[in-house]
């Protein structure tokens, strides 16, 4: 670790502290993750090594943070992992709250697409090997300011067990972008529910404010079935059998039209294919990346992002 000049705590995730550090060999900046690690006999535990190897193999994606290098080192006489990131200094949140926040000040509509197709092609990486993230929101997406270029962060270990009802710090982990199968109490549930998160930054990318900001199960509920209509056994088979379903009010869903007016009609009905009910009919990550609301996008310049045989710049 005397490679490294941590320069600041930077956070504090649901697997351990964050710094923002400098590579003395190469005089750049990288964020170090550090891990509390239970030690065995024979030493690094294998899950943990299984994890470090998938995060090594999602990072050749450009669309995913970059883990450079695994450190192991001793600290107070405890073993300790640092996984060492690429650093990048914003993330979606705070790029959108940059140019003002609300809907007065919006985004335009070709940035939002430009960036949620590099979401989605990130996230049909992951789960095209497998991986489902669990817990996707803007502040888990780092944006490299110079071009543009979107990654997915907070891949951290542990991911493979469960959705994180609290961070290391004790908060509420967010409820906003939380799939309503896993609200309702699903033991069973997949990749879409990475998609259902999708679906809620792609409203929050095109209205600059949160579609579903719920503060418990019960209120995050009562928002997405105001909006998109209480679900049924039609349009969601088997949703009344799941362990916290109740006899709700019944709600029509409303015109996504209406709310979401600047919003082209193919933009639109990605989303609703986002926000399907039933996780078997939602859209997956492999097929949003074919939907017609990307075909006019110039995909070239996206993939030059990830070939830095075309794109000098190591970082992104």
């Amino acid at each position: 670790m005397d490679q490294y000049e941590k320069m600041e705590k930077i956070g504090e995730g649901t697997y351990g502290k964050v710094y923002k550090a400098k590579d003395l060999v190469t005089g750049k900046l990288v964020a170090l993750k550090k891990t509390r690690l239970e030690m065995e006999e024979e030493g690094v535990p294998s899950t943990t090594l299984r994890e470090v190897s998938l995060l090594q193999m999602l990072s050749e994606s450009n669309h995913i943070v970059k883990l450079m290098s695994v450190e192991h080192s001793e600290e107070s006489g405890k073993a300790c992992l640092y996984l060492v990131f690429e650093y990048l200094s914003t993330d979606l949140k705070k790029w959108m709250d940059k140019s003002g926040r609300g809907p007065s000040f919006p985004i335009p509509m070709a940035t939002v697409k430009n960036l949620m197709y590099q979401l989605v092609k990130g996230l049909a990486h992951c789960h095209k090997h497998g991986v489902m993230h669990r817990d996707l929101k803007p502040q888990n997406l780092l944006i490299d300011d110079s071009n543009l270029c979107l990654k997915i962060a907070d891949l951290g270990l542990g991911r493979a067990f469960s959705i994180p009802v609290k961070s290391y710090t004790h908060e509420i982990v967010t409820l906003w972008y939380r799939a309503p199968e896993v609200l309702l109490g699903s033991t069973h549930y997949a990749t879409p529910v990475d998609m259902w998160s999708v679906g809620c930054i792609f409203a929050e990318l095109v209205r600059k404010q949160a579609l579903f900001p719920g503060d418990c199960e019960l209120q995050q509920l009562l928002h997405i079935f105001k909006l998109l209509g209480t679900p049924t056994e039609e349009n969601w088979p088997g949703v009344t059998r799941l362990r916290d379903w109740h006899e709700w009010p019944q709600w029509q869903a409303q015109d996504l039209k209406r709310i979401f007016p600047t919003l082209e009609a193919e933009g639109l009905d990605l989303m609703k294919k986002m926000f399907e009910y039933d996780p078997g009919r939602r859209i997956s990550a492999k097929d949003a990346l074919q939907h017609p609301y990307f075909s006019d996008l110039d995909k070239d310049v996206i993939d030059q992002l990830e070939n830095p045989a075309i794109n000098e710049q190591d970082d992104c």
